[in-house]
């Protein structure tokens, strides 16, 4: 039985076997099933509220959608591609368990141009909710990894060259910072999101008495996209999805650069556990970040999403076009590489050793407290930072030609002497150049001391478990919707 019999209007032949594969979205759809019959059984309970259908019809239907749902479980209900979707695919097995008079009653007030919408929203949030759980575990390996080196000293980086003493801590907390923005922009894409489609119809509302109202209770919408015809025609939130997945998909790519920097024999500051790398084919001694690479890789694959999506909608007039079709397997694809990229993120530093000793060794033989030289002769010297950063960039320079760092205190000592008015007593300068003390000396608010990151690890742990109640609580609504829909269908079912 092909699509022609529920979509004939005009026509009079069927469409050619390439159109329909080439029109085909049941691969695509075959995931949202359940989510279309949810989208039917609210549909059919608030026309029979509001009297736009009688109940012993809707009875029949719902009766139906309650086997089908049994059918899916089953797997014995598989969508068939020459009904185009998986809406004609749902509507078909109606008319066929219940007989046209009263399958073919389905459809009053509605189009599929608001039940696609429907139904990429109810599937929609549910992948956010999914994406957030997997930002926060990430997060809390990063909190784990903080709270245990909070003093672990390591160079931090500007230019990819030694800036300043940092701590392993402080880098873990600055990567769960950014991942707290990426659940801000999350949370703001799910309120959008979350809004009605249903009562659209096919782009200017309906002239059958419905409550849009009682739709999106019953699906557990926060409220009703209101305007029909931007209901139907706009898909910004799915540019918005991809939008807020590439932002995330960068700050993870940055991070698997670390990793794959750190990786390397140049730098040694990290093991990657065996179960996230590869060796190689020819070469017996690799051993290759490939987990961090593919999060590196897929991340522009998200990019892509996000261009083509902006590619379709920008030419589109008002109104639904079919070029929307061909956003939603981009979408589901972004989504699961998004998971995926941070739930292998998650695991490979959960199990990652850390080379402290050679992290801190590269910091004391190199310049990395020459910043914190400079700012004593600005706070004891009294001179302007212009002068003491040439003063501390010239006595750089001169043991950078000797071959010698400011670990080579002796030296070092002689050579302030000389260049400044008044001397540093070496003692003084043996603190001034340690380490542990510049980096304990970063005290102020957002800095690396190890008071502070451990301050930061607190505050961070609380936002992340302000998100978890409020995924929490998300949950609980759809599940709560859920719960009276079925009440609903039941009470219909069941008393005649």
């Amino acid at each position: 039985m092909g699509s022609k019999r529920y979509l004939k209007g005009r026509f009079n032949k069927d469409v050619t076997d390439e159109m329909r594969e080439f029109i085909d979205s049941t691969g695509i759809d075959k995931d949202m099933v359940y989510e279309d019959i949810w989208g039917n059984e609210a549909h059919l309970l608030m026309l029979v509220s509001v009297g736009s259908i009688e109940k012993c019809y809707a009875r029949e239907m719902l009766n139906c959608l309650q086997i089908a749902k049994e059918d899916i479980r089953g797997n014995k209900f598989e969508l068939d591609p020459t009904l185009e979707d998986v809406h004609l695919n749902v509507e078909s097995y109606i008319i066929r368990n219940c007989g046209i008079e009263y399958g073919g009653k389905l459809h009053i007030a509605r189009s599929r141009n608001d039940q696609v919408v429907t139904d990429v929203k109810l599937r929609l949030r549910e992948e956010i909710l999914e994406v957030m759980d997997s930002v926060m575990g990430l997060q809390n390996v990063l909190l784990k990894l903080a709270s245990k080196t909070v003093d672990t000293i390591m160079p931090g980086f500007t230019h990819l060259q030694h800036a300043q003493p940092i701590t392993l801590g402080f880098w873990a907390t600055a990567y769960v910072s950014m991942l707290m923005r990426d659940l801000e922009r999350l949370e703001a894409l799910y309120s959008r999101v979350n809004r009605s489609p249903l009562g659209a119809a096919a782009l200017a509302g309906t002239s059958f008495k419905i409550d849009r109202n009682i739709t999106a209770k019953l699906m557990g919408f926060d409220s009703v996209h209101v305007h029909a015809l931007d209901t139907v025609s706009s898909r910004d939130f799915v540019v918005e999805t991809f939008s807020v997945l590439s932002i995330l998909m960068s700050n993870l790519s940055r991070m698997a650069e670390d990793l794959i920097l750190w990786s390397s024999r140049e730098f040694d500051f990290i093991s990657l556990p065996e179960g996230y790398t590869t060796g190689s084919s020819i070469m017996p001694q690799k051993k290759n970040p490939d987990a961090a690479e593919m999060v590196r890789g897929k991340t522009g694959r998200v990019y892509g999403a996000l261009m083509q999506s902006l590619s379709i909608l920008k030419g589109l007039p008002l109104g639904y076009n079919r070029d929307l079709q061909e956003d939603r397997s981009l979408l589901w694809n972004s989504l699961k590489t998004t998971r995926m990229s941070l739930d292998v993120m998650g695991g490979m530093l959960s199990e990652a050793e850390f080379n402290k000793k050679k992290m801190e060794d590269v910091v004391d033989e190199s310049f990395a407290a020459a910043t914190e030289l400079a700012n004593h002769l600005v706070k004891v010297n009294k001179m302007s930072f212009r002068e003491s950063h040439q003063v501390i960039g010239d006595v750089v320079s001169k043991l950078a030609d000797e071959g010698k760092t400011l670990r080579d205190i002796d030296e070092t000592f002689a050579l302030l002497k000389k260049e400044i008015d008044g001397s540093i007593p070496l003692n003084e300068l043996k603190k001034l150049v340690d380490s542990k003390r510049v980096v304990e000396a970063n005290s102020s608010l957002g800095g690396t001391s190890p008071k502070e990151v451990g301050r930061m690890v607190s505050s961070l742990k609380s936002g992340v478990k302000g998100y978890r109640k409020s995924v929490w609580k998300k949950r609980d609504k759809i599940a709560k919707a859920k719960e009276l829909t079925e009440s609903e269908v039941m009470d219909i079912l069941v008393n005649k």
